[in-house]
């Protein structure tokens, strides 16, 4: 079976990470956080040959899905052209209340309110597959009460969203945060992973498990 890779968009005010996984030489891609533009993000993949397969969801805060609901309208509108099945959005189900409110996920406050409810709601530990590829669901609130990672053991990839960053994780004085439960996340779940394990964040370099273990000042 051809190698996991994954690719990388940067986006809107924010400077967020979208990323897209895919198997060499196959054309679906799972895309992980549309953080704006996604009527940009579905052009950049369909010109260089992907299919949106599913879009994974880390957490509801608006730089994360503000281009959501663009992506899966452009997505599906593809899918249904190829006559195959409508494309899905993927959020832990513990994060529904903050994906659906505006003040909540914080567009409100940045003059540009918005909510995006997932297609399905999923919990800590399951496992979806898209594309041929699996990924095991995380639940690491802290950063907001229903953010989680994706863990593609496959490929030894860890999507982090903001709850781990390169020697850093995320603030937590936004609704439902908590920076106990944040460390908490990272320590008693995050650290369990292989230490080779790469780590691509929702905002700024990847990293490995074992780099953060070693030289993260947040959890020592």
């Amino acid at each position: 079976m051809a190698e996991i890779k994954i690719g990388r968009m940067v986006l809107g005010v924010c400077q967020t990470n979208c990323y897209f996984l895919y198997r060499a030489g196959a054309p679906e891609a799972i895309v992980v956080d549309p953080g704006d533009h996604g009527d940009k993000i579905a052009s950049a993949l369909e010109r260089n040959g992907f299919q949106v397969a599913g879009i994974l969801i880390t957490h509801g805060h608006f730089d994360h899905i503000w281009g959501c609901k663009e992506l899966k309208e452009a997505a599906n509108a593809a899918a249904a052209q190829r006559g195959t099945e409508p494309v899905k959005v993927y959020a832990l189900e513990e994060e529904r209340e903050l994906m659906m409110d505006a003040h909540m996920n914080v567009s409100r406050q940045m003059n540009r309110p918005y909510t995006c409810e997932a297609d399905v709601y999923v919990k800590d530990g399951e496992e979806i597959t898209l594309a041929g590829m699996t990924c095991r669901v995380i639940a690491t609130p802290g950063h907001t009460a229903g953010g989680c990672c994706y863990y593609f053991e496959e490929a030894g990839i860890l999507l982090s969203g903001d709850t781990l960053f390169q020697e850093s994780v995320g603030r937590t004085d936004f609704p439902t945060g908590s920076m106990g439960t944040l460390i908490r996340s990272v320590k008693d779940k995050l650290f369990l992973l292989p230490d080779e394990t790469l780590v691509y964040p929702g905002h700024g370099d990847s990293t490995t498990i074992g780099n953060e273990k070693k030289y993260n000042p947040f959890c020592v």
